[in-house]
């Protein structure tokens, strides 16, 4: 990354980063898109059954990755500043923290989840399936930790063409992997749902492999010569980088656990109305990495001003994302109405579920609509380093407004099902006005 002068150079600077985030997050988030399809093709139970373990699984994975993403704005900075010297010692550090947080994190899904699928009262198949495939991914999560540090240190050095590039290699991987363990081809066991969590998990392997490899054998990032040092474990530069990162997490934790608990809610509408709400809750995810990626777009790029103190060049930034992310949205939305048919077929041959299907897309579009907004704001608030106004905000977008409205809308309103969508689309579109509100106090105490 350099420094830019005009609009149009930004814009240019913005796209070249942005693509290959976007690409990179699209390819990620399609382990999770092929999981659930290629399950749904076995039968309606393994779609559910993946279904529910999902929404059990992503909440606490979803937020321990958020926690890793602390390291991106903290290395963006330190690169903008012209302190390369200490890049490698933080991102040991965040190795050796991440790589215990995973074994933290099996250890409590080995405690938590047999007494939580048990009050959730599901067909006896769909069960099996759900804790199944969460033992099976459990598997790689020190992997895929360990993974998301080094890709967080390649792309806050701008390079992010390299992770678009180790992603799309993993894609056809992890298909392939799917393919043997779910189906039972090639004398592979035909596990059903249960083989989409063993597909995944030996994927994870694989992408930490490409990740090293990258970062040891290409410039620049072999210069930094980041496992050639032996560096001690710094509990207080965890500290440090927990500090960040925990507010982070938290935040997406609100995000993630909201859906999580939507999708446990669906489990009193039936089998057909969870493998519906599932799919379209999926569809949604691919969705949303296009203002998933604008927001960690303008973290780096927040994060390489701020650090060299150009802060109105970070508001012209700033400036550019939200306009592309809200362009973006407006044209899905216009195409989802049309394609929603098509899209459902995609997951489903059952007429009833793709039938709720088509229903749930339609909620889907304002709830993109108001991600559009919503996630660059957040990134840039990362991008300054203000994360802790940003997580009581997703406490208060999430729980305190979304999941009441949507329960009440549901349950005592005409809502059903999808009165617990339009609790959501209330929380986030609520959010974001206050999102702006912080972002427009923090460019002012910056500049003065």
């Amino acid at each position: 990354m350099k420094q830019t002068y005009s609009y149009r150079e930004k814009a240019r600077a913005f796209i070249v980063v942005l693509l290959p985030i976007f690409i990179t997050q699209l390819a990620i988030v399609s382990t999770g898109f092929f999981d659930t399809v290629m399950s749904g093709h076995v039968s309606e139970r393994d779609l559910a059954g993946v279904a529910v373990g999902v929404n059990l699984f992503m909440p606490i994975f979803g937020s321990c990755l958020g926690v890793i993403s602390g390291l991106m704005p903290t290395i963006a900075q330190l690169y903008g500043a012209g302190q390369t010297k200490q890049i490698p010692f933080v991102v040991t550090q965040g190795l050796y923290w991440s790589v215990l947080a995973g074994l933290l994190l099996i250890v409590f899904g080995l405690l938590a989840v047999p007494p939580v699928l048990g009050l959730l009262q599901l067909e006896a198949k769909v069960e099996y399936i759900a804790a199944y495939y969460l033992l099976a991914m459990a598997c790689g999560i020190c992997p895929v930790f360990a993974a998301g540090v080094l890709r967080n240190f390649i792309d806050a050095l701008g390079y992010t063409r390299l992770t678009m590039l180790i992603t799309i290699c993993a894609v056809p991987f992890n298909i392939g992997m799917n393919y043997l363990f779910i189906f039972g081809e090639c004398g592979f066991p035909a596990l059903g749902g249960i083989g989409a969590g063993v597909g995944t998990a030996i994927t994870f392997y694989f992408m930490l492999l490409l990740n090293i490899l990258g970062i040891c054998y290409i410039k620049p990032f072999k210069g930094y010569q980041l496992f050639s040092h032996f560096f001690r474990p710094s509990f207080a530069e965890w500290e440090k980088q927990l500090g960040l990162g925990i507010p982070i997490g938290s935040a997406m934790f609100c995000e993630q656990s909201i859906f999580g608990a939507v999708g446990i809610c669906m489990t009193a509408y039936g089998t057909e109305v969870i493998a519906a709400h599932q799919a379209a809750m999926n569809f949604s995810t691919v969705v949303y990495m296009i203002p998933l990626s604008v927001s960690m777009t303008l973290t780096i790029l927040v994060g390489f001003e701020v650090g060299a103190k150009r802060f109105a060049d970070a508001r012209r930034y700033t400036r550019i994302g939200l306009v592309l992310s809200l362009v973006f949205a407006l044209l899905l939305a216009g195409s989802l109405i049309y394609l929603r048919g098509d899209i459902a077929s995609l997951y489903t041959k059952n007429p009833l579920i793709n039938g709720l299907l088509q229903t749930f897309l339609l909620y889907s579009i304002c709830l993109q609509l108001a991600d559009g907004i919503s996630a660059p704001l957040q990134g840039t608030l990362r991008g300054y380093r203000d994360v802790r106004v940003t997580f009581f905000l997703a406490v208060l977008s999430y729980w305190i407004i979304g999941l009441p409205v949507g329960y009440i809308w549901a349950n005592y309103g005409a809502g059903g099902p999808y009165g617990y969508w339009t609790g959501l689309v209330t929380g986030i579109a609520v959010g974001a006005v206050f999102l702006g509100l912080r972002l427009k106090k923090i460019q002012r105490k910056a500049i003065s």
